[in-house]
Order: C-alpha cells, then sequence, then structure tokens
C-alpha cells in the first residue's frame, strides 16, 4: 500500500508540521526572551516578562493539538492503543496545569508594580492548599511524562513514523529544561527534532 493511500485512510496521524513544531518553536521564543530580559536586568514586571510568559503559554497550548493528533495511531489496537490514548490524556492534564501557571504569572506580572510585589503575589497564590502540587510541582510533570509516554510509545508501536531516537531526545530536552531554565531554548529544540519526523506520516 502506498503511503498516499495510508496517510488518507487514516488521516489521524497525519500530524503538520506547523502543529509540531509550534510548541517547541515557542518554547524557544519563551527561553530568548527571559534570557535577554534579564541580561538587560528588567526581567520582572513589565514588556519582557509579559511577552515571555505570553510565549510560554501559547507554548504550552500548542502541544494540544500534538496529542490529540497522536493519540489514535492506526494499525495499533488493544493495549497499545490503550496505552497511547492514557499517555496523552496525561500530557493534556499536565499541559492544562502549565496554562494555568503561565496564566498566574501572567497576571501577577501585569499587577505587581515590582520585583517585591510580585514575590509577595506569588506567595499568597502558592499558599492557598493545593496550589503548589496542582501548579507548581506534581501535576505539572504529567505534561512531559505524558509526552516522552506517548513519543515512546508510538516509537515502539509505530516505527514507521517515530524514530528510535525520538524518545531519547524528548528525554534530553525534559531534562536540560528541568536543569535550568536559562537552557530552555536547548531544550525546546530536542523536543523539536523529536516531533519533526512525525510529519512524514505512515512511511508504507
Amino acid at each position: 500500500m502506498q503511503t498516499t493511500e495510508l496517510t488518507q485512510r487514516h488521516p489521524d496521524m497525519a500530524v503538520t508540521t506547523g502543529v509540531l513544531l509550534a510548541g517547541p518553536a515557542l518554547m524557544a521564543g519563551y527561553g530568548v526572551v527571559r534570557l535577554a530580559g534579564r541580561a538587560v536586568g528588567d526581567y520582572g514586571p513589565g514588556v519582557w516578562w509579559s511577552v515571555a510568559h505570553v510565549l510560554f503559554l501559547a507554548g504550552v497550548l500548542a502541544f494540544v493539538p500534538v496529542f490529540l493528533g497522536l493519540r489514535r495511531p492506526a494499525g495499533v489496537r488493544g493495549g497499545g492503543r490503550t496505552g497511547i490514548r492514557v499517555a496523552a490524556a496525561v500530557g493534556l492534564l499536565g499541559a492544562a496545569a502549565v496554562a494555568v501557571q503561565a496564566s498566574v504569572d501572567l497576571v501577577v506580572g501585569f499587577l505587581a508594580a515590582d520585583k517585591r510585589a510580585m514575590s509577595d503575589m506569588f506567595e499568597k497564590v502558592q499558599d492557598v492548599p493545593g496550589v503548589v502540587p496542582a501548579v507548581y510541582s506534581v501535576v505539572p510533570m504529567l505534561f512531559w511524562l505524558g509526552l516522552l509516554a506517548l513519543v515512546t510509545l508510538l516509537a515502539f508501536f509505530r516505527r514507521d513514523v517515530v524514530p528510535a531516537r525520538s524518545p531519547l531526545l524528548v528525554l534530553a530536552g525534559a531534562v536540560t529544561m528541568a536543569v535550568s531554565l536559562d537552557l530552555l531554548a536547548a531544550g525546546a529544540l530536542c523536543i523539536g527534532l523529536a516531533l519533526y519526523p512525525v510529519r512524514r506520516g505512515p512511511r508504507g
């Protein structure tokens, strides 16, 4: 069966390049703007902070169609299909938490007059019971765990779509970002390289 025929019959795996790369590109932009703002000593309330976090929020939301587009791969049945759907759902839950975090950061940056005021506002938000694990620590980790699990399962069940190196690149990207926010652009590049091959769809 030709690649074009399989892609037309199962369009669920035909995720476009733009959809796949929008999230990593926007997150890389967040990292670059953050570094620029810190370099000029003006990364707090103001333009640098707001632009950076708009890019951050947009980057996270851009992963939603990726999770949705890859959650039903053609040719995978039974437990494998269930696992892929669960991984996508976990990633979406994590993305929702990260989106809330980015939104809080934007609002605080808009309302605060200076860095001290920002710090006080963040303390008040984080003092609310359940906010830290739900928005800042535990649940946001599900975004990366879901993405890693999804790409790993696809690399196992659909080798014609996702190469074996993709899970390693996702892991490298997540670890790089966790090590330092200054490495956000490098981590986002790893994620983009992991997702880029999927644009071709099934190869036969």
